[in-house]
This record gives structure tokens, C-alpha cells and sequence, in this order.
């Protein structure tokens, strides 16, 4: 086996060195994530003696001892048994000279506190947290990069069978279908090829003892039902049907790949505007994607905007329904509106709709809005133009409403010492006077609703005012007032320009 410093290259006996990236994958640690069950068992002893497949580009091979650190999350559920888990993990682990950590969570807890109640999913995350925690202090320890790092899960062909059947019973799409991945960023499933019974049999064949939790027995639990009702049931008809959902599941899972990365490609063409918590997309072209795209493009918004929401296929079928419709709204699980209007479908997470800001903002200076965005302001003397209203308003042009030149006495600032002006979001009976509409009055309301700005977004529109009870200078991104525009003898400049901080 090629050593960590050099590597043979061949018959004429040169020798090179790795590359720094094969010299990291050789040192990076990987973390066994052990329980004490059988399947985690059978892994720490197969890791420690024999091959696995880490997804390294190394297929079956060895794993340095040196690189190898085991991994117990004891939940603080079930009393003496969890000690005593704990401690058959421990032993193990110094029997075969392999480091072990050990993490106390009280997931009870932490289900009470997040508000759900489910106990599985809180547990799963703790691990998951857990691990990844201890991957990030390992890599930095041996100074390799965290990506090398790998967290091998003991996760066999009957759990990757049981969760296809979850899955379908509570109703899911090709990605839930597809069930566990092989690997999924540095987590690598090394033993789903296997299943329980071989992995049982291995350890008896060693005279190595596991761990039995009795709460695996109890059916109250969707993945226990699967296993001793619902599995046995099919088994009787098919007993290779572990090795016949391994197949389906790969094969669901490349076609879930796929297909993610076209709905990725047509997001991203689709998508009119961003900012954190709210996305909006092309409705009217969302609607003429293919269904099995279309489902994925709305997910993938959704997600983006809040990733912690747990989707169900009927929650997507409600927002495509608005689609169809061209209109409508409805409010998904976890805090996401969706909204159709104007020719775009808006989805925005709750949590962006922070409070309203409003403040002064210097000329020159900045303000600080909600969502990372902010206005600036600058003071400059007029440019020698033979037109200057229309430099002003190629100038608007080409920033998209993002920037505007206003006349600074117009706007109340004094271009010798400089000014301020008021900042606020739209009020019930605002009036301007917008540009182009030659002194004629407007009411702030019907402006945006003329420019297609959908309802849920006009409360975050900031408009600039020369003082706080003041007559409106610009509309931020649609239109300044008529009243603040340059003209031929304009000497000062305002310049307002909107973006993120």
C-alpha cells in the first residue's frame, strides 16, 4: 500500500509525492459514529480489522488506525441500559486501541424545547451535530481540512429498506423514495450493502457481544412497524427484496441527482429577485415547466428561504396550484407565505419580515434597513453636461431604479454643509408627484400597485422623505418625485443608491 510521503509510479521505479489533497484524505479523521447495537458494532470492528469503502477513490481498503476516533452520543433516555451502552462502546473502542468520545444530550429535553415532541428526529440531530462538531476539532488538531474528514454511519440494506417504506407511507417523491445515500457530503454510509442478519452473524463468528434497545421492538414507532410488520409480510414473497430496494434505491437516486441539478439550472432562471427570506420567480414560465421540474423548482425555493422547513408533497401541490391559478396565497408549515401576483410567485419566511425601519440618513452617509439592506447618500457638484435631466435619467436607467440623481436644493441639503433626510416605509395616504407625470399627483399606494410591487412587499419599500413630515423624494427602486428632479441649472447632486450592505 502506497505510504503517506511517497508513492510508486511504476516499471521504471520513479517515485512521486501525493498531492496535498491524496496527502489530506491519508490524514483527515474519520469518526464512527457507534451506538453499541449490532450494526455500529460490527462497523468499528470492520474498520479496525478489515476494509470499508469510504468513498475516497480508493474503494475497499484500509484505514489507518491513527485516523480512525470513535463517537457515543448517549441520549440520557433509558436509564441503566444507556450507561451500559456507554460503556460496552468504551470498552470496545480500547480493546482495539481506537480513541472514544462520548457526548451526553438530553434529547427529551430538547424535544420539549423545540415543540415538536418527536424525540427520533431531535436524537438523529444530535448526533448528527455531534459529529460534525468532533470532525471540525479533529481536522484542525491534525490540520487537514474539515471536507476530508469523513463520519462513517452503520446504516445496512434493511435500514436502507425500512426507510424506503416510511417514506412511501407517509407519501414522498423520488428523493425521499431513494431512501439513504451512500454519502452525503462527508457522512458515508459504508455498510448498506450489507444487511442485519449477515452483520449479526459476522460478530458471533468473533464471539464480539452487542447491545439490544428494546425500543426497537416497539411498533408505536413508524420504523419499528416497518421492520416487524410490514417487512417480514414482503420477505415471505420475495426474500431478496433487501438486494431488490438496493437497486431501485440506486437507481432513484441517481435520477434524483439529475433531476436536482436541472431544477437548480431552472431556479436560477427563473428567479427575478432575491434577498434574504424572500425569493420571486417568473410565475407564468414556472407554469410552462414540466410538472416533475416545476415540483422541484418550488421546493428549492422554498428550502432556500427556509431551510428547516419539512416539506410535504401537498404543501408544493398548494403552492403550484396558485401557479395555475395566476393568483392566490397560502401559508406553509415552518413559517413560509407563498404568494402569486403580478406575474410572480413570491415566497417569503416569516422571519424576514423584520420591524419596519425608519431613520435619518445623512447626506452624505448611510442607513441600515431590514435584511442586510441599506441606503447611501452622496454630495457632488453637477457634471458639465449639455443635458443634464436626461443624463439624470439614463443614469437610473442604467442602475435599474437603484440609484437616482436628485437636484440637492430641491431635496432641502444645503451643498455646503450637507444635510439629512427621513427615511420611512409607505402610509396610508402618501401622495407624490411622480416623475414623468408632470406635476400630477399620485397616491403612493396606486403607484406601487401600477408597478406590479406585490402587497406582501410594499410594506418593506423604503421611501426617502425631505424631513418626516416632508413631501416624498423617491420611492425606493420605482419612481422619484417630479418635484426632486435635476434640471438644466441644477449645480448640486444628490445621489441615493440602494443595495446590500
Amino acid at each position: 500500500m502506497p505510504s503517506v510521503s511517497r508513492r510508486y509510479a511504476g516499471r521504471g521505479g520513479r517515485f512521486d509525492r501525493p498531492s496535498q489533497r491524496e496527502d489530506d484524505e491519508l490524514r483527515s479523521p474519520v469518526i464512527l459514529m457507534v451506538s453499541g447495537g449490532a450494526d455500529s458494532t460490527a462497523l468499528l470492528v470492520l474498520a479496525a480489522t478489515s476494509t470499508l469503502d469510504i468513498d475516497d477513490a480508493r474503494g475497499p481498503a484500509h484505514i489507518a488506525r491513527e485516523r480512525l476516533h470513535v463517537l457515543h452520543v448517549n441520549h440520557l433516555l433509558r436509564g441503566i441500559d444507556a450507561e451500559e451502552d456507554e460503556e460496552l462502546v468504551r470498552d470496545l473502542s480500547s480493546r482495539y486501541g481506537i480513541p472514544c468520545t462520548v457526548r451526553r444530550v438530553d434529547v427529551a429535553r430538547l424535544a420539549t424545547e423545540v415543540g415538536d415532541g418527536n424525540i427520533e428526529n431531535v436524537g438523529r440531530l444530535a448526533r448528527y451535530a455531534a459529529a460534525n462538531e468532533l470532525a471540525n476539532e479533529l481536522s484542525a488538531k491534525v490540520g487537514t481540512p474539515r471536507a476530508a474528514a469523513r463520519i462513517l454511519t452503520a446504516h445496512t440494506a434493511n435500514d436502507r429498506a425500512e426507510t424506503f417504506f416510511m417514506n412511501a407511507i407517509r407519501g414522498s417523491g423520488t428523493s425521499g423514495l431513494s431512501s439513504i445515500p451512500r454519502r452525503r457530503n462527508r457522512i458515508v454510509r459504508p455498510l448498506l450493502d450489507r444487511t442485519h442478519d449477515e452483520l449479526c452473524e459476522f460478530l458471533r463468528m468473533r464471539g464480539i457481544v452487542w447491545r439490544e434497545d428494546d425500543t426497537n421492538a416497539d411498533t408505536r414507532y413508524l420504523r419499528a412497524y416497518v421492520r416487524h410488520e410490514v417487512i417480514p409480510v414482503i420477505e415471505r414473497r420475495n426474500p431478496r427484496v433487501m438486494a431488490s430496494l438496493a437497486t431501485a434505491c440506486d437507481i432513484l437516486s441517481d435520477e434524483d441527482v439529475y433531476l436536482t441539478s436541472v431544477a437548480a439550472r431552472t431556479l436560477r432562471e427563473l428567479v427575478r429577485r432575491t434577498e434574504p427570506g424572500v425569493v420571486s420567480i417568473d410565475s407564468a414560465r414556472l407554469a410552462a415547466c414540466d410538472v416533475a421540474i416545476a415540483r422541484r423548482v418550488v421546493r428549492a425555493a422554498i428550502l432556500s428561504v427556509c431551510p428547516d422547513a419539512r416539506l410535504e408533497a401537498r404543501h408544493v401541490a398548494w403552492v403550484l396550484g396558485l401557479v395555475a391559478a395566476g393568483e392566490g396565497s397560502v401559508t406553509i408549515p415552518m413559517g413560509v407565505d407563498a404568494r402569486v401576483e403580478f406575474g410572480l410567485l413570491v415566497i417569503r419566511a416569516r422571519a424576514a419580515s423584520d420591524e419596519r425601519v425608519s431613520g435619518w440618513l445623512p447626506v452624505p452617509g448611510t442607513i441600515s434597513l431590514s435584511n442586510g439592506r441599506r441606503l447611501t447618500a452622496r454630495l457632488f457638484d453637477a457634471p458639465p453636461v449639455d443635458d443634464l435631466p436626461t443624463f439624470a435619467r439614463d443614469h437610473a436607467l442604467e442602475w435599474h431604479g437603484q440609484s437616482v440623481f436628485l437636484d440637492a436644493r430641491a431635496c432641502g441639503v444645503d451643498p455646503s454643509q450637507g444635510g439629512r433626510l427621513w427615511v420611512d416605509t409607505p402610509h396610508p395616504g402618501d401622495v407624490l408627484c411622480p416623475l414623468g407625470m408632470h406635476g400630477q399627483s399620485k397616491k403612493l399606494s396606486d403607484l406601487l400597485g401600477e408597478a406590479r410591487v406585490p402587497v406582501a412587499d410594499r410594506a418593506f419599500i423604503p421611501v426617502v422623505h425631505s424631513s418626516p413630515t416632508g413631501s416624498v423624494l423617491w420611492v425606493v427602486g420605482v419612481r422619484a418625485d417630479e418635484r426632486a428632479r435635476c434640471l438644466p441649472d441644477t449645480h448640486d447632486i444628490v445621489e441615493l443608491g440602494f443595495g446590500t450592505a
